[in-house]
């Protein structure tokens, strides 16, 4: 079967965005395909500057055989994040890749320096072409998306017949290398090993965090960490595995398999390839979630502690509660938010704000914040995000059988709460708010809910949708408008020069 890939620059992944705090990024797209297409900047705030974003609520696609710059700034960030395409289901055929925002040389990092990094970008893989699923998910659920083989940096799993070559670090022993691992995936949440090592957790998403040593690490759908990794084994190559969540991983093809080969190693690897903890244990993995806290005293992009700024006592401007769920609207299967699909309008919400006030093409605020519709439909949801106010937002996975993960551009959110069952305002009482640790992609378990705290201080119009791409790309998402009366455009910047017009 041919199956296509998008590239950028010829490679799959996509380069590498190598950046430092405060710099200004500049990115030339040349759309070479056959279709419009947007790529966003997942994890990167575009702080007063949602004109950046990149989404179908934001910007005009940039048509097939044009190109368009996008310019943003990485203000007051560090971490690991990731780009892909936003729209047209293209992210299940490739375009994705690593950004890494350093810090600057004037800011503490809270360990030493490592002997180098490494990104590492895992995901499940469907073996049919994006267009092909794209046509056939309006009409059969899920049967006609299921992932064939999960890929590390675009590469098979070792040991297999189809995958020549198979992703492999070279290290040196006594060194300690920082891994920037991102899942980059559509459906699957995935647990990472590395045979006989250790890995210290020492950021995600842009927070810096209490270093936890770990066996193996959950990662969810759209979500990066940064391990430290110390090369301090026998001479010898090691497995590198990440093995789906909530799968029978007997079925070896879809567990992604790379090699640590240690620069003086003869031999290869030798021994079982490490399971890791059983992939339906929900238990361990939300363990695992609530022992991930924000490290309260190390800086992040500014020198004073991120501690600074916490949640112990603020007070709430709004509670939303979001279901994500399935519905069929018309005879067509889709996915809902208090039972209501996104429908993308033609004209991206950002320019009918700015050229019309919104008037004509979306009723702000009709959406449920609190509420699950009783029937499904479509709707262009938008809702009001108070202007510096504190929100409080409860993602409910109302699906048994799978994974979701929920993610909010503009903004780090704190995830303050896990819990099963119905979430009631008691359920407050069993939040961590002294170091939740903040992020920007949060999981969701199956038929459990997550909660998060989000200040509210970046006007602009913001994505909320699942990770999960059949998801997202099937309704799954809605926008928060947060917006400030203020026209000084030192409160929110105003429309680039070459913007875009459609619709």
């Amino acid at each position: 079967m041919h199956i296509q890939v998008i590239k950028i620059n010829g490679n799959f992944p996509g380069p590498l965005i190598n950046a430092t705090t405060n710099d200004f990024v500049h990115v030339n797209v040349f759309n070479n395909l056959d279709e419009p297409l947007l790529f966003t900047w997942n994890g990167i705030q575009q702080r007063l500057n949602s004109w950046q974003d990149g989404v179908s609520g934001t910007n005009c696609p940039i048509e097939p055989g044009t190109n368009w710059t996008y310019v943003f700034q990485t203000k007051d960030q560090i971490g690991s994040f990731t780009y892909f395409p936003s729209i047209n289901f293209q992210k299940a055929g490739g375009g994705f890749g690593p950004i890494r925002v350093n810090n600057r040389n004037v800011i503490l990092v809270p360990f030493p320096k490592p002997e180098d990094e490494f990104d590492l970008l895992i995901g499940d893989w469907i073996q049919n072409s994006y267009q092909n699923v794209r046509e056939l998910l309006r009409q059969e659920w899920r049967s006609s998306f299921w992932p064939g083989v999960m890929l590390m940096n675009g590469k098979g799993p070792y040991g297999s017949s189809n995958s020549i070559p198979y992703e492999s670090f070279t290290v040196t022993k006594g060194k300690t290398y920082r891994f920037r691992i991102s899942n980059v995936g559509s459906a699957f949440s995935f647990n990472f090993a590395i045979q006989n090592h250790n890995l210290v957790l020492v950021e995600t998403e842009g927070s810096y965090t209490n270093q936890i040593v770990l066996d193996s690490l959950d990662v969810h759908v759209g979500q990066s960490y940064s391990v430290l990794v110390t090369a301090d084994q026998d001479e010898a190559d090691y497995y590198m595995v990440a093995a789906p969540k909530l799968y029978d991983t007997s079925a070896d093809f879809l567990v992604a398999k790379g090699i640590l080969h240690y620069a003086n190693s003869v031999s290869t690897v030798r021994g079982p390839v490490p399971m890791g903890p059983d992939p339906f244990d929900i238990d361990f993995s939300i363990n695992q979630a609530k022992s991930i806290r924000w490290n309260m005293t190390a800086g992040a992009a500014r020198p004073n502690p991120q501690g600074t700024f916490n949640v112990t006592n603020v007070t709430l401007s709004n509670t939303f509660i979001l279901h994500g769920s399935n519905g069929v609207i018309n005879g067509v299967p889709n996915y809902v938010v208090n039972n209501v699909s996104y429908l993308t309008p033609s004209t991206p919400l950002k320019l009918a704000d700015h050229f019309r006030n919104g008037s004509g093409f979306y009723q702000l605020d009709k959406f449920p914040v609190h509420s699950v519709n009783d029937v499904a439909s479509y709707g262009i949801s938008v809702v009001t995000g108070v202007h510096k106010g504190w929100l409080e937002i409860v993602f409910k996975n109302d699906l048994e059988d799978e994974m979701d993960s929920w993610h909010l551009d503009g903004f780090g959110f704190y995830v303050v709460g896990f819990g099963e069952g119905e979430w009631t305002p008691e359920s407050r009482n069993t939040y961590n708010v002294y170091d939740p640790v903040v992020r920007s992609t949060v999981q969701v378990y199956p038929g459990r809910w997550s909660a998060v705290y989000v200040y509210l201080d970046n006007p602009g119009m913001w994505n909320l949708r699942s990770q999960n791409l059949v998801r997202w790309y099937m309704g799954q998402q809605l926008y928060i408008r947060v917006h400030n009366l203020d026209p000084n455009p030192a409160k929110e910047r105003p429309p680039p020069q070459n913007l875009i017009l459609c619709g």
